[in-house]
């Protein structure tokens, strides 16, 4: 899996590329999630158009990183297009509770 970090003003964007799934993937989204938080971001955008498959261990991590944000007075927010991990996150209702995008653009224009 591949994760690209970069800035787009005040927002920390984290394009993931690859399977999210238990194992060393989840745990590498969850430690790049972790070292942005500490370097002080508050308003997160996980790309998500490059994963072809998601489960349980990857919607873990994006709760848990939602709930640390949320407790840190950040947001979260998911892009995603139609496709399998769109279905994943819609039938466990992840979809209701962190607000997912079709596209990063309209992500970042929820945060303003």
């Amino acid at each position: 899996m591949e994760i690209k970090i970069r800035d787009c003003g005040p927002v920390s964007v984290l394009e993931v590329h690859g399977r999210l799934t238990i194992g060393e993937s989840s745990e590498q989204l969850h430690g790049a999630l972790e070292s942005v938080i500490r370097k002080g971001a508050r308003k997160v955008v996980v790309v998500l158009n490059g994963v072809p498959q998601i489960d349980s261990s990857g919607i873990s991590t994006l709760v848990r990183i939602s709930i640390q944000l949320a407790r840190e007075g950040g947001t979260l927010r998911l892009v995603c297009g139609h496709g399998r991990v769109r279905d994943a996150l819609t039938v466990t209702r992840l979809i209701e509770a962190i607000p997912a995008f079709e596209s990063e653009s309209a992500a970042l224009a929820n945060f303003a």
